[in-house]
């Protein structure tokens, strides 16, 4: 029996799939590799074109009943979801294009007294955003 297991899709709940496209696609780098329309809601895979790891994108209501979409909703209004953390090859190149998009800059580049060099932002919906320095 095989020890491997990898992670392949992360769920990032956003308000506005189009406003977080310009984030998650321009700011970080990631590409569509899918755009799913479901009547009134929609699901956008992103992921780098040399990984197997991906997040999708999608509104409070997409897939979950109202009560459910209106509690979702809250929290991520909040700012309390995540945070999702990514790894780039060039920290400060993904820092710098975010600043330039006009992302809420929370933390930047600093080395962690745990170990990883690292930035933080919030998307356009408030979820925290880290990146990691890969290496």
């Amino acid at each position: 029996m095989s020890n491997d297991i990898d992670l392949t899709v992360t769920p990032i709940t956003v308000d506005d799939v189009d406003a977080a496209l310009g984030f998650y696609r321009d700011g970080l780098g990631l590409e569509v590799k899918l755009d799913v329309p479901n009547g009134e809601f929609r699901w956008v895979t992103l992921g780098s074109a040399d990984s197997e790891s991906n997040i999708v994108l999608s509104a409070p209501g997409a897939g979950r009943s109202p009560e459910d979409a209106e509690a979702l909703h809250r929290l991520v209004a909040k700012g309390v979801m995540g945070p999702y953390i990514f790894t780039a090859g060039d920290l400060d190149t993904v820092f710098n294009r975010l600043v330039d998009s006009g992302a809420e800059v929370l933390q930047e580049p600093t080395v962690q007294q745990w170990g990883p060099r690292d930035c933080a932002f919030r998307d356009p919906a408030g979820n925290m955003i880290r990146i990691n320095a890969a290496g």
